[in-house]
């Protein structure tokens, strides 16, 4: 397998599939580097190098008590880049990757980015508070811990159905794409599917995103019962200079699955 070992002793297991200029990949939770498998291979397939990894605590990376949190997320992500000496890289971040690749350019700045990616991202905050009235009340993250502490396993499962809009009337629903999201789910250890909903709901990505230089796409669906679009893309869009907003009209949370080809077209005209 190939892993790179952070600062703190954590192996990231990443893949790397093609030639070219880098694209990089990051994830949403409780997910792994097999979320973005579409998206890799045809870009792969167009010319580019694809880049994905498991974010620490998820997949195959390792499962640390320490660092579920975004600064050492968008640390462990710098690491993976230097190593592999990336450079002019396109970032894609889903969900919780999104605030990632956000707190990447934060911290790291846009030196080796060429352009960036949010689909379905949790910028700039998903926590409600007297200053972000649009946000998520509290209680529904603590129903997400208590859910993940009592049974998990029967959590993914059923968080599989909002996740892709198959609770929706009259949705085709894939039994295998529930059963993936299952298995990457369970593959996260309950260390960082628990620490990481403080990670993505209560972090304040507002400055970050001020900080983007580098042209961005944006792409969310209105029908996102898990990144509400109000509180996420309809604000990141304006915090982000020059930012490009795509609204998918009905599009579910896992959209780069359920939609994959519009996605997939959509990344390749933006990275051309």
């Amino acid at each position: 397998m190939s892993t790179i070992t952070t600062n703190d002793g954590t192996q990231i297991y990443f893949k790397d599939w093609g030639t070219g200029q880098p694209v990089v990949f990051s994830h949403g939770w409780p997910l792994s580097a097999d979320a973005f498998e579409d998206q890799m291979f045809f870009l792969a397939s167009q010319g580019y190098r694809c880049i994905a990894h498991d974010r620490r605590g998820h997949g195959r990376s390792s499962q640390p008590w320490d660092g579920n949190d975004l600064d050492t997320y968008a640390d462990d992500l710098a690491a993976l880049v230097k190593a592999l000496n990336l450079r002019n890289a396109v970032h894609v971040g889903h969900s919780t990757g999104g605030g990632e690749v956000a707190r990447y350019i934060g911290r790291h700045g846009t030196e080796r980015v060429a352009k960036a990616v949010l689909i379905g991202a949790i910028p700039p905050l998903m926590l409600k508070t007297p200053a972000n009235p649009g946000g998520t009340p509290i209680e529904a993250f603590d129903q997400l811990r208590a859910a993940v502490l009592a049974d998990r396993s029967q959590f993914w499962n059923e968080l599989s159905l909002p996740f892709y809009g198959y609770n929706r009337p009259g949705a085709k629903t894939s039994e295998g794409v529930r059963e993936s999201f299952w298995l990457q789910g369970m593959m996260a250890g309950l260390p960082a599917s628990y620490f990481c909903i403080k990670a993505f709901s209560e972090t304040d990505l507002t400055e970050d995103l001020g900080r983007f230089d580098v042209p961005t796409l944006i792409l969310h669906g209105d029908d996102d019962q898990i990144v509400p679009i109000g509180a996420s893309a309809m604000l990141s869009s304006k915090l982000i200079k020059g930012a490009t907003l795509k609204i998918y009209k009905g599009a579910p949370h896992g959209m780069c699955t359920t939609l994959k080809d519009q996605v997939n077209a959509e990344l390749l005209a933006f990275i051309k």
